[in-house]
């Protein structure tokens, strides 16, 4: 299977921008697409305006399109090399590919910042899960904003209201497990056609500060979580016991495991894709996530509505 453009452009970039200084990133980026549009929207915490990116297809395949809603990890949504610059010029390549990856298969995609607008553009470092405040909590606070985006979405013209998918990494994809839970905060009773139809979560933490330790997840839409045996910063194993327990009371919860590949296995970076168990990891999950969200996002009994 041959990677799909938008991640052999990315990887090709990586390598190109280790011998550059930071304005030229932004312009070598550039050639690859005009930067996301950028938007802002009510978090459903009700008192924290975020700030969105959002992917459009080149050309609309209808008037109203499916849509993902995407949550960065601890590190932010922003290229470590962005020096002080936070918008859609300094994206991560990572989230520059995801972003274009949506926009190809036809959705309409939104790279939500939970970070820059309380006070954190540039993230955390590794092993300071400890010192995060309390306004960021990826079980209490960052499925609020998840909810936020998911309302945006709604509104939008061009976007199938009830066909959205939620994707998160690493911490976003801490998030996304409990925002797709029976008892996410920011919205009552979900279900999939009220909430969101489907979630993707990349290696994320499954500890989620003991949430599910007395009751199991129970998602309320099917969720996928993709994961590497070599993580070094979250324990895989802690991810297949949740899922695990998780299926055996009913839950339509997935993992699909990597050997050999690490955290943040899917970035483009030179780092990253040298490891050839991440690359084949990426070849798959890329692959994998597009058919899940085809699968569920898409009503193949329903025609799209055509554009005029």
């Amino acid at each position: 299977m041959r990677a799909p453009m938008s991640w052999i452009a990315a990887a090709m970039l990586a390598t190109t921008l280790l011998a550059l200084p930071f304005r030229q990133d932004v312009a070598q980026a550039q050639e690859e697409g005009p930067p996301p549009a950028q938007v802002t929207f009510m978090s459903a915490d009700g008192r924290t305006r975020l700030v969105g990116f959002v992917y459009t297809p080149a050309a609309m395949r209808a008037a109203r399109v499916p849509a993902v809603v995407m949550l960065h990890g601890r590190a932010g949504p922003y290229s470590e090399r962005a020096k002080g610059v936070y918008d859609g010029t300094t994206l991560s390549l990572r989230h520059q590919a995801w972003g274009r990856e949506w926009a190809d298969a036809g959705y309409i995609a939104i790279l939500v910042d939970s970070f820059g607008p309380r006070g954190y553009p540039r993230g955390f470092p590794r092993f300071s899960y400890d010192q995060r405040p309390q306004s960021l909590d990826e079980v209490t606070v960052r499925p609020l904003d998840a909810y936020g985006a998911l309302a945006d979405l709604r509104s939008r013209p061009d976007v199938i209201a009830d066909r959205i998918g939620l994707l998160g990494w690493s911490n976003g994809g801490s998030a996304a497990i409990a925002a797709i839970s029976a008892d996410a905060p920011g919205i009552t009773s979900p279900t999939p056609e009220t909430g969101f139809r489907a979630a993707l979560a990349f290696y994320p933490a499954c500890g989620l500060k003991g949430h599910f330790d007395a009751q199991p997840f129970r998602p309320y839409a099917p969720t996928l979580v993709l994961h590497g045996t070599a993580d070094e910063e979250v324990s895989y194993r802690r991810c297949t016991a949740l899922v695990e327990r998780s299926r055996a009371q009913g839950g339509d919860v997935e993992i699909k495991l990597y050997p050999g590949a690490t955290h943040s296995f899917d970035s483009p970076s030179r780092k990253r894709r040298s490891n050839d168990a991440n690359a084949a990891a990426t070849e798959d999950a890329v692959a994998r996530a597009r058919n899940f969200f085809a699968r569920h996002l898409e009503d193949r009994t329903q025609r799209l509505e055509p554009t005029r």
